[in-house]
């Protein structure tokens, strides 16, 4: 089995790496040195490529997309004509023009993209029934205190990769859409800075949602914590339910990252992706509206 990741822009293929390179050869295409570098240094078998067009042109099995925003829509229409299994790592799309271009692609069933927190242990096969639930709530905790520093400052930039309100407000919204349905529409959204000032966008965040059924959600994004957790609460007439998702000692499990790798690997065998298009399409939509709003 031959894999290409294309683009290394976040840590996520990194993590990724690690889990495939244990099942199949790897191609790597990445314009940034250093980040090139720091992947050929832990898997110096893998095969450079010196553009996308070359890493495809050596016939992967499947696609791991990870490039900043603004060259994804372009980007996955070059993995879409190979016909290949391809997982776009998360978001999508940050901005308004972003997601009209991906629109306008013809993106087949072996397409998946989102947060790896829905294949998470804590949260995969969790299940409820709408009619019985009043409200909702996700709750994100996770440190922004990199991109006060200049990290990755496209990633914390509103017009091209979201920042907070996105990045982190995925996990999130992605969480509540798979318990309860792409029907959902945003109805509020607020973000402000109340410890990184250096930020481009914000460190927390809320965003108020509604499906179609008339259950209301909540967002909550605390992006200055010392910790990392995903929490999602689910209210009903006699309790709470309350799903908690942490790394634990084994984060690549405890997180989803092993979960979302055997997901695309089912995908490269043959299987149709196993988050439909249409609640990716709904989260992203939430999501640059939530942008647009704060």
């Amino acid at each position: 089995m031959r894999i290409a990741l294309a683009g290394l822009a976040t840590s996520h293929p990194y993590t990724d790496a690690r889990t495939l390179a244990k099942v199949a050869e790897l191609v790597v295409w990445e314009p940034d040195p250093e980040r090139l570098r720091r992947f050929t240094d832990e898997h110096p078998g893998a095969r450079v490529a010196g553009s996308l067009d070359e890493a495809l042109a050596t016939g992967p099995d499947g696609v791991v997309l990870t490039v900043p925003n603004p060259q994804v829509p372009e980007a996955l229409a070059a993995v879409l004509e190979t016909g290949v299994a391809c997982f776009v790592n998360k978001p999508a799309a940050a901005t308004r023009e972003q997601l009209e271009r991906l629109d306008r692609l013809a993106i087949h069933g072996r397409v998946m993209s989102g947060s790896v927190l829905r294949f998470a242990p804590a949260f995969a096969g969790v299940k409820t029934d709408p009619d019985e639930v009043l409200a909702v709530r996700a709750t994100v905790r996770h440190d922004v205190g990199l991109w006060a520093g200049g990290y990755n400052a496209w990633q914390d930039t509103p017009a091209e990769g979201g920042g907070t309100m996105v990045t982190m407000g995925i996990h999130g919204v992605e969480l509540l859409v798979a318990l309860l349905g792409p029907r959902v529409r945003l109805v509020g959204a607020a973000g402000a800075k109340r410890h990184y000032a250096t930020l481009r966008s914000e460190d927390t965040a809320v965003m108020a949602l509604q499906w179609e059924s008339g259950v209301v959600g909540t967002v909550e994004i605390i992006g200055v914590s010392e910790g990392e957790a995903y929490t999602v609460t689910v209210h009903r007439r006699d309790g709470d339910e309350r799903i908690v998702i942490e790394s634990g000692d084994d984060p690549v499990h405890g997180l989803g990252y092993a979960g979302t790798i055997e997901a695309f690997l089912d995908m490269v065998r043959g299987a149709p992706s196993p988050v439909p298009w249409a609640e990716t399409r709904a989260v992203l939509g939430i999501l640059v509206s939530a942008r647009e709003s704060a």
